[in-house]
C-alpha cells in the first residue's frame, strides 16, 4: 500500500466521523425517539394480546360445535347404550370412516312414482304418471332439491340433532307396497322413516318410529316431533300469471273451514290453534299433508318466485304429537301425505267412510268454486252435470255447448220475462217522448214532473223498469259459479277444442315476447281468440240489447256508451281466463241473441201495445214498490216547492 492510499483511507474516516458528529441528535430528538419506540412496543403488545383472545374463543367456539357435531353424529351414526338415564356414547365413530355414497329406491303404484333417497332418508321426487306438464313433459310435482323434509330432535343436553344430511339403509318390504328408511344406531337402537303406497291411491302414509332412545332424549322430544317442510312448486301450465293467481298454501283448523295464505304476496302466519292438514297447492294439483293428531305451534310461508321455473316456496315448521309405547319403548307419530289432482270428486271420496262431521278432512275445499254463496251451485248443479256428460265420451266442446243451452233452457222462462218488461218499454216510447217534450230541460222541478208522469204512465198501463232488472239478477248466480268453475275444472286440462289445444288455458291467436306498456299488463303477450270472439259477439249483443230497450228518456252523459265500454272492458279481464270459459260465454251470448230474435217473432207489438192501453182503463193497484217511488217524488216535490219559497223570500226581502 503506498503514501497516497493511506492518506485517502485516513481522509474518507475523517469525513465519516465529521459526518457523524454533525448529523448527532440532540437531547429533545433522542428523547423523540425513545417515545415513538415505546409506542410502537405498546401497541404491538395491544395487538398479540387481542389475537391470543381471538385464538382462545374461536378455539372455544370449534370445540362447542365439534362437541355438538359429535353428539349429533353419535347419536344418529353410532352404538349408544343408556347408563343411569343418559347417553354414553360407544368409542366406535364413523367419523373416520369412508363416506356413504346416496342411493335410490323408488316405490310406485298406477298413478304414483315415489323416489326415496338415502340422504335424510326422505322423499325425493313425485311423478304423476298419467299427467303431462304443459309442454308435453312427464309431470313431477317436485324432483331432487325442490322439496326438502327433516326431523329434528332434542337431546337431553338439548342439542338439535337433524335427519336432513343422515344417511339411511332401505328396507323394502317383500310386498313392495313400503318402504322402511332406517337410521341405525343399535339393532335396539334406530329411526325408521317407514312409506306405504297402497295400489291405485293418491294417499301415502308415512310413520315416524324411534326405538330404544326414549331415556337418551329431552322431555320435549317425548312429547312431540319437530318437522321441517318445504317445496318449490313448479311452473306446469301455460299461464304462469294466471296459474299463480291459483297457487296458494291453504290449511285447515282442526273443526273449521279452509283457511289460506295470500297468493298474490309473501307470507306468512304462525297457528296456534290444531291443525289438522295443510297443503302445498298449485292450481291443479296439491302435496297435502294430513295428521293422524292435529299438528301443534305451525308456522307456515308463502313466497312468491320468479325464476322461470318455479311459481312459489312454500315451508311449513311444525310439531307432531308423539304416541308411546311402553312396551316396546318405542316413540311413533304418524300422517299421510296427499300426491294428486285437485279433482273435486277424489278429494271429496277420502270422506266417504267418515260419518262424524268434526272428524272429515273436507280436503275437496281445495278445489275453488267462488265463494260461500255460489260454491253449492256448482257442488249440487254444475259439477254433478258435468260428471254425467262425460260418462258418455264426449268431446269436451259438446259437454260445454250442451251443459250451455241447458242452463239457458232453465233459466228461458225469466229471460223471456226480462224480453217482455224491455218490449213494454219499447212500445210505451212514443207517449214517454211526449212526457219528455212537455217538460223539457234540466230544471229539477221539469225533471221532477217528468219523472211523476213516466211513473204514472207505467204504473197505469201495468210496466215497470224493475221488472226486467230482477230476471237478470236471478240468473247472475248461475253466471258468476261458472265463472268460478271453469279455471278449477281439471278435466278440461289439456283436453282441445277446433284451435284451442287446451281448453283449461287461453288459446293464443297472437303472440309477442316483447314487454308492452299498458297492454302487457292487462292482456299478458297474447291475444286468445275464443276471448275475441266473445267480445265481438257481446259488442253486437249489447248494441242491439241498447235499442231495443230504449224508453226514450233522456240519461246523464255517457250512460249510453257505458255497456259497450263494460263490454270491450270484459275482453281485457278475460284474456288471460281459459279458454273454456270464454267459449261458454261465447256460446250464452249466441243463445241469448237466438232466444232474443225467436221472442220478437213469437211477440206480437201491436197486441201488447193494446193490451197496455187496456189497462190504463182498469183500476189498478200500485205495487209496494212503485207505491214507494210515487210517495219519494211526493216527497222531493214537496221539498222543492219549499225551497222555491224560501228563494223566493230572500229574494223579496233584498
Amino acid at each position: 500500500m503506498d503514501k497516497n492510499t493511506i492518506i485517502g483511507f485516513l481522509l474518507i474516516g475523517a469525513i465519516i466521523v465529521a459526518f457523524t458528529l454533525i448529523n448527532r441528535p440532540n437531547k429533545e430528538q433522542l428523547a423523540e425517539q425513545q417515545r415513538l419506540r415505546d409506542s410502537i412496543q405498546q401497541v404491538e403488545s395491544q395487538k398479540a394480546a387481542l389475537e391470543a383472545e381471538r385464538l382462545a374463543t374461536d378455539s372455544s367456539q370449534q370445540d362447542s360445535e365439534i362437541k355438538q357435531q359429535s353428539s349429533a353424529t353419535d347419536f344418529f351414526s353410532t352404538g349408544t347404550t343408556t347408563v343411569n338415564d343418559s347417553v354414553a356414547v360407544q368409542p366406535d365413530s364413523i367419523m373416520a370412516a369412508a363416506p356413504v355414497s346416496e342411493e335410490f329406491v323408488t316405490l310406485e303404484n298406477d298413478k304414483l312414482k315415489l323416489v326415496l333417497t338415502t340422504l335424510g332418508g326422505r322423499i325425493y321426487s313425485v311423478h304423476l304418471k298419467d299427467e303431462k306438464k304443459y309442454t308435453g313433459d312427464s309431470l313431477y310435482l317436485f324432483d331432487g332439491d325442490e322439496a326438502k323434509f327433516n326431523l329434528e330432535l332434542f337431546n337431553r343436553n338439548s342439542v338439535r340433532l337433524s335427519t336432513a344430511d343422515q344417511h339411511f339403509t332401505p328396507i323394502p318390504t317383500a310386498d313392495g307396497k313400503s318402504v322402511v328408511m332406517r337410521l341405525e344406531s343399535s339393532p335396539q337402537q334406530y329411526i325408521d322413516f317407514i312409506y306405504t303406497l297402497p295400489a291405485d291411491e293418491f294417499m301415502l302414509d308415512f310413520d315416524i318410529r324411534i326405538a330404544g332412545m326414549k331415556n337418551g332424549l329431552h322431555p320435549e322430544s317425548l312429547m312431540n316431533f319437530r318437522v321441517n317442510w318445504e317445496q318449490k312448486i313448479r311452473q306446469q301450465e301455460q299461464g304462469r300469471q294466471f296459474e299463480n293467481r291459483f297457487a296458494r298454501l291453504n290449511y285447515r283448523y282442526l273443526g273449521q273451514d279452509v283457511q289460506k295464505l295470500s297468493d298474490s304476496k309473501n307470507d306468512r302466519k304462525e297457528l296456534t290453534e290444531p291443525v289438522k292438514w295443510f297443503a302445498f297447492k298449485d292450481q291443479f294439483f296439491s302435496s297435502i299433508i294430513i295428521a293422524e293428531k292435529p299438528f301443534s305451534n305451525t308456522i307456515l310461508t308463502s313466497q312468491t318466485l320468479s325464476t322461470s321455473e318455479h311459481i312459489k316456496d312454500y315451508k311449513a315448521e311444525t310439531w307432531v304429537p308423539v304416541t308411546t309405547d311402553p312396551q316396546k319403548d318405542e316413540l311413533t307419530a304418524s300422517f299421510n301425505y296427499y300426491f294428486g289432482p285437485n279433482h273435486f270428486y277424489t278429494l271429496k271420496n277420502y270422506d266417504k267412510d267418515t260419518k262424524e262431521s268434526g272428524q272429515k278432512l273436507y280436503l275437496e275445499e281445495l278445489v275453488d268454486l267462488g265463494y260461500k254463496w255460489l260454491s253449492w251451485i256448482n257442488k249440487f248443479f254444475t259439477i254433478p252435470l258435468f260428471n254425467f256428460f262425460l260418462k258418455f265420451n264426449l268431446g269436451m266442446g259438446l259437454i260445454i255447448f250442451i251443459m250451455t243451452l241447458i242452463i239457458k233452457l232453465i233459466i228461458l222462462p225469466l229471460t223471456y220475462k226480462s224480453f217482455k218488461s224491455s218490449a213494454k218499454m219499447r212500445v210505451l216510447r212514443p207517449q214517454i217522448k211526449e212526457i219528455e217534450a212537455k217538460y223539457p230541460g234540466q230544471d229539477k222541478e221539469m225533471m221532477l214532473k217528468r219523472q211523476q208522469e213516466t211513473m204514472a204512465l207505467y204504473n197505469k198501463a201495468g210496466a215497470s223498469p224493475m221488472s226486467g232488472c230482477f230476471p237478470m239478477l236471478l240468473q247472475m248466480p248461475i253466471l258468476l259459479a261458472f265463472f268460478f268453475f271453469f279455471p278449477s275444472a281439471i278435466e278440461l286440462r289439456q283436453q282441445s277444442f277446433l284451435w284451442a289445444h287446451d281448453l283449461s288455458t287461453f288459446d293464443a291467436l297472437i303472440k309477442w315476447n316483447a314487454e308492452i306498456p299498458f297492454i302487457s299488463k292487462f292482456l299478458g303477450n297474447h291475444i286468445s281468440l275464443f276471448c275475441l270472439l266473445m267480445t265481438v259477439v257481446n259488442v253486437f249483443y249489447t248494441k242491439y240489447n241498447m235499442a231495443a230497450t230504449d224508453t226514450g228518456q233522456t240519461q246523464m252523459p255517457g250512460m249510453k256508451s257505458m255497456p259497450l265500454l263494460m263490454s270491450v272492458m270484459m275482453f281485457f279481464f278475460l284474456n288471460s281466463y281459459p279458454a273454456g270459459l270464454n267459449y261458454y260465454y261465447f256460446l250464452s251470448t249466441l243463445f241469448t241473441i237466438g232466444f232474443t230474435f225467436l221472442f220478437k217473432q213469437l211477440l206480437d207489438e201491436d197486441k201488447l201495445l193494446a193490451q197496455l192501453e187496456a189497462n190504463k182503463k182498469k183500476p189498478r193497484k200500485q205495487s209496494g214498490f212503485m207505491a214507494r217511488l210515487a210517495e219519494a217524488q211526493k216527497i222531493q216535490e214537496k221539498q222543492a216547492r219549499e225551497r222555491a219559497k224560501e228563494t223566493a223570500k230572500k229574494n223579496y226581502r233584498r
